[in-house]
């Protein structure tokens, strides 16, 4: 009856960068951070790890002498993104 949560989004922090990077077609690093209120260092952990899977892009460039760092989510990351939401849906609405 009830499926298998995604590991890899069942994280408080990857799910949080997921349904920010869900609502735009891109943002920066700077965006997640904020919204998030993360570390740096962390966020580039589970940046990482969502990249490895295929779920986001990562795009590092510069702005003039800063480095800029740009993240998307793929179709993959938005079929998980909402494979996720529908099995979660079962744990809070079992009756349905």
């Amino acid at each position: 009856m009830f499926k298998n949560l995604d590991p890899l989004l069942h994280s408080q922090l990857r799910l949080a960068i997921m349904s920010l990077l869900v609502t735009v077609e891109e943002t920066e690093f700077s965006y997640l951070k904020e919204k998030t209120q993360a570390s740096a260092g962390n966020i580039s952990v589970q940046l990482e790890k969502l990249k490895e899977a295929d779920y986001i892009k990562i795009e590092k460039t510069f702005k003039g002498k800063y480095p800029l760092t740009k993240c998307s989510i793929t179709k993959k990351g938005i079929n998980a993104f909402e494979e996720y939401i529908n099995s979660l849906q079962q744990y809070i609405q079992p009756n349905k």
